[in-house]
């Protein structure tokens, strides 16, 4: 498969590239601007199936992609690698992307500058933390994430998002030093950069060298902990999902969730059964943390009003889900595990976009009124009759987000049914139920309550106390990327059966160490010159 390692470089190069050439382009031509963005977005979407294709053509236990950078042999160059696991979390970014960029066409795109360009780099930072099998390559591709996460923040700038793109820039670039003095402290025990190397190394460290590899991971683990929204380090993500324009939101749900497959990455490879002394380290902090950015997300949820804040505090329980399951260090939920991730971001950035069209039939007036209403009990009557006509767009907007509402809820028949159901089966599987497991089996059905209670005061809200005459104007763009976006999640139940079996082959893939080890650094360099 090495002569197909060359398309290993699609995902970073078109991004770039393209936004590179975005930039001659002067703002006042838009739709040319757009289209350029698009037609790249949509070759992303390409390349990332194609990928998995490629992944997914063998049959045996690994399918590894290598690409070897200026023909460089393991460890002593840059390596892309892609293998399952990879090629998933490129295909659900290109995903979102799509949708996110054809929303924002007719009005989040011409509200500043440059959006076209920072979408681009974005997607090439994202791009690359997922294919790198470098860990400072990865810091790298984090760095032009985040720097191109911080523009799109304040695109459209207004007080509101000047405040929270403060607090987002200063936490990730608090996060960053952390990052880079883990990688230094990782470097002095290893002696190594490379991942596929670092693995190999680590059973033979000795006991000096593992304690200052043990304090490096945990400098490390602080930085994507604060992207994954752990708490109390994810305290900066409800303002910056509040504040951030819709089509950004849906990208920023993307990024937090590459936080956690770093975190998934990163324990498979240098805490797992081929660890010797080092095996299973952090798995406390992964488990209980994940636990208490559970309940402290539902707190949240419970308490929210406004759509962002919801799907802020949904995205932080889909968080602390995921890191509890890593935590808890079962290979049995593990494929579960990772269609709770795809179904959990494709409806929390399906609800972030909806949220804007929502908010145009619920007026600033009437939502206070609502809330009034709400605290004072107050019984309001009218002479009309209680039957109306449901117009499309208002038809449109109730089923939308009642199909979030179940897919975030894990209610059936949708795709969050059978993730949760998926998970809670893999844990009553056990011959012993750890107190773990239980306050887990505990925190995922309060979430699922408290997101209905959350949806349904939402609900009654948004259709039943707008009070609005005529229906809201909706655009083709806004409504078709939430339509495609929810199908996927159809999708998801639908071809249950294929999706599991693939997800069950991909973590296998991922948590066989040895293998990805042999893999990277038996890739010989062209003509095996090394």
């Amino acid at each position: 498969m090495s002569e197909l390692g060359h398309i290993l470089t699609f995902p970073i190069l078109i991004p770039l590239v393209v936004g590179a050439v975005l930039i001659l382009i002067n703002e006042r031509y838009h739709r040319l601007k757009f289209a350029v963005n698009m037609l790249s977005t949509l070759s992303l979407l390409v390349v990332s199936i194609v990928l998995l294709l490629i992944t997914e053509q063998h049959t045996e236990v690994t399918s590894q992609v290598v690409y070897l950078a200026a023909n460089w042999q393991a460890p002593f160059g840059i390596v892309l690698v892609a293998d399952r696991l990879s090629a998933i979390m490129l295909v659900l970014t290109a995903v979102v992307a799509n949708g996110a960029l054809l929303f924002s066409f007719s009005r989040w795109a011409q509200v500043g500058v440059h959006f076209h360009t920072l979408f681009q780099l974005l997607l090439m930072g994202i791009h690359g933390a997922l294919l790198t099998g470098d860990i400072f390559n990865l810091f790298v591709f984090f760095e032009i994430m985040l720097a191109a996460s911080y523009g799109l923040l304040l695109h459209g700038y207004n007080v509101v998002r000047v405040r929270a793109g403060l607090q987002y820039i200063t936490i990730n670039l608090i996060a960053s030093v952390f990052f880079l003095i883990g990688i230094a402290l990782i470097y002095a025990a290893a002696g190594s950069l490379n991942l596929a190397d670092i693995a190999a190394l680590i059973s033979t460290l000795d006991d000096s060298s593992r304690f200052l590899f043990h304090t490096g991971a945990a400098v490390l683990a602080v930085a994507f902990l604060t992207k994954s929204a752990m708490w109390p380090l994810g305290f900066w993500l409800p303002n910056a999902y509040i504040a951030a324009a819709p089509p950004v939101t849906a990208l920023l749900v993307v990024l937090t969730k590459i936080g956690i497959y770093v975190v998934l990455r990163l324990y498979l490879l240098f805490f797992g059964d081929h660890a010797g002394a080092s095996a299973g380290f952090g798995t406390g902090l992964l488990l209980y943390g994940g636990l208490l950015t559970m309940a402290y997300g539902i707190i949240g949820l419970i308490a929210s009003q406004e759509s962002n804040r919801i799907a802020s505090y949904s995205a932080i329980v889909s968080s602390g889900t995921l890191l509890a399951l890593i935590g808890m260090n079962n290979p049995a939920v593990l494929s579960s595990m990772l269609f709770y991730l795809i179904s959990s971001t494709l409806a929390v950035a399906a609800f972030a976009l909806l949220s804007e069209l929502i908010s145009r039939i619920y007026p600033t007036r009437n939502q206070v009124l609502a809330i009034t209403f709400e605290a004072f009990e107050v019984d309001e009557t009218h002479d009309v009759s209680s039957g109306y006509v449901i117009p499309a767009a208002m038809a449109f907007l109730g089923l939308s987000g009642m199909a979030c509402a179940l897919i975030i809820a894990g209610l059936p028949p949708l795709s969050g049914f059978v993730a949760k159901f998926a998970m809670l089966h893999q844990l009553l599987q056990a011959e012993t139920i750890t107190l773990a497991a239980w306050m887990f089996l505990i925190l995922i059905i309060s979430a699922g309550l408290g997101s209905i209670i959350t949806f349904v005061r939402f609900g009654i809200r948004s259709f039943w106390a707008s009070h609005r005459e005529t229906p809201p104007l909706l655009k083709l763009t806004e409504v078709a990327p939430i339509i495609v976006i929810l199908m996927v999640c159809v999708g998801l139940v639908v071809f249950a059966g294929p999706i599991f079996e693939l997800l069950e082959r991909t973590m296998s893939e991922a948590s066989n160490t040895p293998m990805y080890i042999e893999r990277v650094l038996g890739q010989p360099a062209t003509g095996g010159n090394a």
